[in-house]
């Protein structure tokens, strides 16, 4: 390992720099290559933990990348979208249940698609749900989300395990809906709500966030509630955060007025 230098791993990055796939051949982004660069350093972090000489890892930087940036909806969209779902039928209670749980537990899709009715047969405000990575969480529900269940559970008549079926199709009634539909569904909700955004059940997850956040809580918390394995992927929200932070300091402009 003495012999990895500073060079070789410039030599490295222009290879991968190089590097393209696919059938389009396109290149590699800089989050992909700085990911094949964190395995480097992470193989010279374990070796100088072991001692066994190497380049220092601290010597690797990784290419400055483009931030990501949340879409979410404010409180008034949130209440215009749900304000949306008036219908009486089986599959408007399913499709308003849907809603009231994605914004009221930031649940991904994949993890809403998983819920089985039999999670819901008391009235217990919280279950534990298996999420990314096989990772076990506990997720809250406003008593507005229990009661959307409820009135959609209350119209089912069938036997079937899955939270939320597809009810247009007999054929198709015990399997769960399938993602596409929820994200049509979704879309189809926030433009009859006037939202002129691009609306998706993951925009209702940072909308979740967003809320909590602009309500007071932590990082550290909304990182367990969002069931992210690590802090970094929460800070994504860093810069709502920041907008409290300068809501709250521009209340130092009313100072003058009250001294």
């Amino acid at each position: 390992m003495k012999t990895i230098k500073l060079e070789q791993i410039q030599d490295y990055r222009l290879y991968l720099n190089r590097q393209k796939f696919g059938v389009q051949l396109k290149e590699l982004s800089k989050k992909t290559q700085n990911y094949h660069v964190i395995a480097v350093r992470a193989l010279l972090k374990y070796l100088t933990k072991n001692d066994i000489d190497c380049l220092a890892p601290e010597k690797i930087e990784l290419m400055n990348t483009v931030k990501r940036t949340v879409d979410f909806l404010e409180p008034t969209e949130i209440n215009k979208l749900l304000e949306t779902f008036s219908g009486s039928k089986v599959i408007d209670k399913r499709n308003k249940a849907i809603c009231e749980l994605l914004f009221a537990t930031g649940l991904r899709i994949s993890e809403l698609r998983a819920l089985n009715k039999k999670q819901f047969l008391n009235d217990s405000q919280s279950i534990t749900i298996t999420g990314k990575g096989g990772k076990s969480r506990i997720v809250f529900f406003s008593p507005r989300a229990l009661q959307a269940i409820k009135s959609y559970l209350d119209l089912r008549t069938d036997e079937f395990e899955p939270l939320f079926i597809n009810h247009k199709r007999k054929e198709n009634a015990q399997s769960r809906l399938s993602a596409y539909s929820m994200q049509e569904m979704v879309r189809k909700h926030a433009h009859l709500a006037g939202i002129n955004k691009k609306v998706t059940p993951h925009t209702l997850r940072h909308s979740f966030a967003t809320f909590l956040l602009d309500n007071g809580a932590d990082l550290r918390s909304v990182q367990e509630l969002l069931g992210h394995s690590s802090i970094t992927t929460t800070q994504i929200y860093t810069h709502l955060t920041n907008r409290k932070l300068q809501q709250e300091h521009s209340k130092i402009n009313n100072f003058d007025k009250t001294s």
